[in-house]
């Protein structure tokens, strides 16, 4: 007998469409995940972009304040008045930018935003103020200079350190220099002991078009750079620049350069020294003049064999002339006023000049005198002429005009510097040698110019 079973099979309904619900559920979660590390990429990436310009906005910053600093150059004075010194500066050289402003507030320099680009939105700023010593004291001799720059929503600051340094002025590295044109008629040599440079000239012109005019058979031995881009040349076919005659001197002429400034000179710095004055009926031949002050309208007239010790202070307005030889064992100081030199204002030399630097002096009689060198005349205000043989000039020669004339000349260890805008001449047989070796470029009565010294370590971005 067979025993049958039965089984039975009891089927589950929809659990396919569980596992696709939930299989859904799992894409779905996938996908908003990815959508949303997407969306995290994308504002990862837009952030970062704008953090880049940000930074490149401060480094753009950066470059654009380091070349406007590059030629600063600012008057020597109190330390605490630099910054304030710096923001005029600066605010000349953005006169013409319309983008760059400057503000000085609270010893503070403020840049304020310069747009570099309005699609990305990317701009900086600045800050300038004075550095800062280990003990936190004020450093008048540096400035830290903060960029901030912008891009889009992000912002990223920089950080730099400059230095003040003090350093004479590039205008005596010429043998010549002057704000008006130059002429040379007749037989004028300009040559120099030995380097060529030291008989490089200097013309700014800047108010008339004919900035050098050399007439009959004249000579400069070293280069000449004048100023004014719109100026022209008259050289004669004899004469000569840089040992090039006639019309092949222009290769060593450039026109259009860069201007100079000119050192203001400081006559006030060696009043302290004065001791006596001369008075009308003084002696003024065969005499010697020791720190001696030179009173206003008094127009002395020395005829010969003159010795000057120390300082001569001549006040304005005068005519002082020097008609017979003269040795000059110091420096000539004439107190006149730059801005409005005066033809009352002269100083002549009409015979043989002879001269020695301070430092040839008694140290026991002459005391700090002895350290003022390189100066043989500063003069503002007083037009200078030379008619007689100069043998030896110790010292560089400032004047509101300068001429040379006759059979003028010698050896000059200096530059002269002329003040004025009417020409300078030099005519007759002038024969102008300089030599100035180990020359400072800070010589006596002019102050040093003041500049500032990019520090490449202190750079760093700021927190």
């Amino acid at each position: 007998m067979r025993l049958s079973s039965c089984i039975t099979i009891r089927r589950r309904g929809g659990s396919a469409l569980v596992l696709s619900l939930i299989f859904l559920a799992v894409l779905s979660s996938l996908s908003i995940a990815m959508a949303t590390i997407s969306s995290a990429n994308v504002q990862v990436a837009n952030n970062q972009q704008d953090a880049g310009r940000a930074l490149a906005s401060a480094h753009s910053g950066l470059e654009v304040l380091r070349y406007y600093l590059n030629d600063i150059s600012l008057p020597s004075g109190a330390p605490t008045s630099r910054l304030e010194d710096l923001s005029d500066e600066l605010e000349a050289e953005f006169a013409d930018l319309p983008n760059m402003e400057v503000v000085y507030e609270d010893s503070t320099i403020t840049i304020l935003p310069v747009s570099l680009d309005g699609a990305t939105k990317t701009s900086f700023t600045a800050a300038l103020t004075y550095g800062r010593l280990l003990d936190g004291a004020t450093d008048y001799d540096a400035i830290d200079i903060t960029i901030t720059g912008s891009g889009g929503r992000a912002t990223k600051r920089v950080a730099v350190s400059y230095q003040f340094k003090e350093i004479g002025n590039p205008i005596f590295d010429y043998g010549i220099a002057t704000r008006g044109p130059l002429m040379t008629q007749g037989n004028v040599d300009i040559e120099t002991f030995n380097e060529k440079f030291w008989a490089d000239i200097y013309i700014e012109s800047l108010s008339s078009a004919l900035a050098l005019e050399m007439i009959g058979k004249s000579s400069i031995a070293g280069k000449v750079t004048i100023a004014n881009g719109s100026a022209y040349i008259d050289i004669a076919s004899s004469s000569s620049v840089y040992g090039a005659k006639g019309a092949a001197a222009a290769e060593y002429i450039t026109i259009g350069a860069d201007a100079c400034t000119f050192p203001v000179p400081n006559p006030q710095d060696f009043e302290g020294y004065i001791q006596t004055t001369f008075q009308p009926g003084d002696p003024t031949s065969n005499t010697t003049l020791t720190n001696i002050e030179i009173p206003p309208d008094t127009n002395p007239q020395f005829t010969g064999n003159t010795t000057v010790n120390g300082i001569v202070y001549v006040r304005q307005p005068n005519v002082v002339r020097f008609v017979g030889n003269a040795t000059i064992n110091g420096i000539i100081v004439a107190e006149g006023q730059l801005e409005a030199p005066s033809a009352l204002n002269q100083l002549d030399f009409g015979g043989t000049v002879l001269s020695h630097d301070v430092s040839t002096l008694s140290e026991e009689e002459f005391g700090a005198l002895t350290e003022q060198t390189g100066t043989f005349i500063v003069a503002p205000g007083f037009s200078v002429s030379f008619g007689g043989n100069a043998s030896m000039i110790n010292g560089v020669i400032a004047a509101s005009g300068v001429q040379f004339y006759g059979n003028a000349g010698g050896t000059i260890n200096g530059s002269i510097i002329n003040y004025s805008d009417d020409r300078m001449e030099l005519a007759g047989n002038t024969d102008l040698v300089f030599h100035r070796s180990g020359r400072d470029k800070i010589p006596a009565g002019f102050a040093p110019a003041t500049t500032l010294e990019f520090a490449p370590n202190s750079y760093h971005e700021c927190i």
